[in-house]
């Protein structure tokens, strides 16, 4: 076997990183995550064994996966062209998008490549040979430690984690409430390599037999308990709506669409508001300018004449915040990109949560002295004139209808940013967001199964508003409650619960993780130990 696998290793390699892809992409067919690895790890296995392949080679073969695997989890990017938002030709639109695809599945490719180069190092040094056993779970670690370390910089974005695939099979899912989203994606990668263990390594076959069935199993059981001992017992009741104006991204600046984007969120807000709506929330950028007299006063009447509050997105300025004001280059005011309470008097509360992760190349540009250099056209990619502020933490919003806590866009891909508004006192979580970018592209649905995982970690009901789609109720376990679909315009309405349970997630937070990365960094450091060791006897000898 071990033969055919060298053979075919690159084509298995490939294989098995589209199919892997296919499943986050395409959670409904999520089960597959569960043996979509064990080609790639039969291939690592084999080639680990195998000391005339040098460690920089095993590097250059976990590009070969994890490239495809990329390319396939952002494919969605082909999606921005002929980015009809902006002023460009077709030829300087081609190039945005495939820098933008391609380049982001390169950075990640090469970050997520190390799995291979570490684990044939450490395979090599013979950490394990005493507890064959341990090889399949230090590989699920090293997979959790690069999922966690996609949460660090700018360019770190956690798109692509296995257990996005779960989340149309929630039992499997259940347990990041206890663990985090690490966790799934560590038993889905030790599940792989313990089968693929069994199918080429004979001696302790029954061993990992049992390990993978009990990791299975007791994974379902988990959820199936969570799922049996969920209610809603001692939490207030609130009636919530969210608006989607259905707003294309291209026309938000222009004057006629400002009056339809008035006219849509005038209607549907006060047509909610007499269904019976307590609370009703507005998608990122509904209104894309700063908070001005007549901005104010439009939020302000409207909240006011239907006697309901109103969590709405606009832009406001430092000074708004209780901060100095900060100018751009030129001397324009910069803002931050943010979510504000209109109670049902037309006043303003006093919390306003800003977007923490702005987007690259669209809110801000990174590194922009050396990418106009490099691509001008990138630089040239943000949608405003100056780069947003970033905002200052997970701002808990104590309005009048309770504790809520924010996140806008892209922050609802970063755990860290709802966990700590849980743990600031939030009773239920805002997802405010706007995926016109991208139309009616796998986007939109990967983006919002975030949204059931932030759920499920932090035990709370999600409100997500969406500008062209998915708008969603999301109860704590990780279901729809209600949903209105991409490029829909109207508005969804339902019952959520201020709920003040505290998951084991919100207590530990990313203990897994770091956990993993631990045994990563012992097994590293030990590898290199036996290895210096193992130079100098033979260059004693």
């Amino acid at each position: 076997m071990q033969q055919i696998i060298k053979k075919y290793k690159l084509l298995l390699l490939c294989v098995s990183g589209l199919l892997t892809a296919f499943t986050v992409v395409f959670p409904k067919v999520g089960f597959l995550e569960w043996i979509s690895l064990i080609p790639m790890a039969m291939v690592l296995i084999t080639l680990s064994s195998d000391t005339n392949i040098k460690i920089g080679k095993m590097y250059g073969y976990g590009m070969v996966f994890f490239l495809p695997f990329y390319l396939v989890i952002y494919h969605w990017f082909l999606y921005m062209y002929p980015l009809s938002f902006m002023d460009v030709p077709k030829s300087t639109a081609v190039v945005v998008v495939l820098v933008a695809w391609i380049g982001l599945s390169i950075v990640q490719t090469v970050t997520s490549s190390l799995i291979f180069a570490v684990f044939a190092f450490v395979f090599r040094c013979r950490v394990f040979e005493k507890i064959k056993i341990l090889s399949p779970f230090f590989v699920a670690a090293l997979w959790a430690t690069i999922e966690w370390s996609q949460t660090i910089g700018w360019w770190g974005i956690p798109w692509g984690r296995l257990c996005l695939g779960q989340t149309e099979t929630s039992l499997t899912l259940l347990s990041v409430s206890l663990f985090g989203s690490y966790f799934v994606s560590f038993l889905i990668v030790a599940v792989n390599f313990c089968i693929a263990y069994v199918f080429l390594r004979q001696d302790f076959s029954k061993v990992l037999s049992v390990a993978c069935v009990c990791m299975i199993v007791g994974n379902l059981l988990t959820g199936a308990v969570i799922k049996l001992t969920y209610n809603n017992k001692g939490n207030e009741k609130l009636t919530v709506a969210t608006v989607q104006g259905n707003i294309p991204l291209n026309e938000k600046w222009n004057l006629e669409t400002k009056l339809q984007t008035e006219r849509a969120h005038t209607e549907y807000t006060k047509e909610a508001a007499e269904n019976g709506a307590d609370l009703i929330v507005w998608a990122e950028t509904a209104f894309p300018y700063n908070l001005d007299e007549d901005l104010a006063e439009y939020f302000s009447s409207l909240a006011d004449e239907k006697d309901v509050t109103i969590i709405a997105t606009c832009f406001t300025l430092p000074e708004q915040q209780g901060k100095e004001n900060v100018y751009s280059e030129r001397g324009a005011l910069r803002s931050y990109n943010s979510l504000i309470e209109v109670r049902e008097d037309g006043s303003f509360g006093g919390d306003i949560y800003s977007k923490q992760r702005r987007v690259p190349f669209a809110e801000f540009v990174p590194m922009r002295d050396v990418i106009s250099v490099v691509i001008p056209p990138l630089a040239e990619l943000n949608m405003l004139p100056d780069d947003i502020l970033a905002g200052e933490g997970s701002t808990v919003m104590h309005t009048e209808k309770g504790n809520i806590g924010g996140a806008i866009c892209f922050d609802s891909v970063y755990e860290n940013i709802t966990l700590e508004a849980v743990r600031g006192g939030a009773q239920l979580l805002i997802v405010s967001t706007n995926d016109a970018w991208f139309d009616d592209s796998a986007e939109n649905y990967m983006h919002t199964s975030q949204s059931k995982l932030r759920a499920i970690e932090t035990g709370r009901y999600i409100i997500r508003s969406a500008n062209t789609g998915i708008s969603a109720i999301v109860n704590p376990l990780g279901e729809f409650e209600q949903e209105l679909g991409v490029l829909e315009e109207g508005y969804i309405m339902g019952d959520v619960y201020l709920r003040e349970q505290t998951t084991l997630y919100t207590v530990i937070g990313n203990l897994f993780a770091y956990i993993c990365l631990g045994m990563s960094v012992v097994a590293l450091g030990t590898s290199f130990f036996i290895y210096i060791k193992d130079r100098k006897v033979r260059k004693e000898q």
